[in-house]
């Protein structure tokens, strides 16, 4: 699944299939490689609220179910992945992130697509105020 995908879906609860909001990032820790959690837009005047990932009951194309949209305490700092500069381990820049895929299942990051191309997870490094980066192979 695609994270630009899921930008924008219906958040709902399970059941009587309530509306919670509306998908508005994905929170990535980068070197882990996984969606740790979903940022749930409530309206304009009811704020945002923050799901872990294994809080979620379904996922899917339309929609997404949670078991709680009760925020976790010490959530982490949200960074968007979408439009990140990419830099290497050793300060090289490597274009923009487009869009990333992920498992919806397992949450694990399957590619990330920059405008340099496909970056297999097991490159990310980290991803921060600055930029994603990104493992080059090479060492100096």
């Amino acid at each position: 699944m695609l994270f630009s995908r899921v930008r924008g879906l219906p958040v709902l609860t399970p059941g009587a299939a309530d509306r919670i909001g509306v998908v508005r990032a994905l929170t990535v820790d980068a070197a882990a490689g996984r969606v740790t959690h979903v940022r749930i837009g409530r309206g304009r005047l009811r704020g945002q609220a923050v799901v872990a990932w294994e809080a979620l009951g379904a996922v899917g194309t339309d929609m997404l179910v949670v078991r709680s949209a009760d925020g976790p305490a010490g959530a982490p700092q949200h960074r968007d992945l979408l439009g990140a500069r990419v830099l290497t381990e050793c300060g090289e820049e490597r274009g923009t992130v487009l869009d990333a895929a992920f498992d919806p299942v397992t949450a694990r990051v399957e590619t990330v697509l920059t405008t340099f191309g496909e970056v297999p997870p097991g490159l990310l490094l980290g991803l921060g105020d600055h930029a994603l980066v990104i493992r080059t192979g090479h060492h100096r």
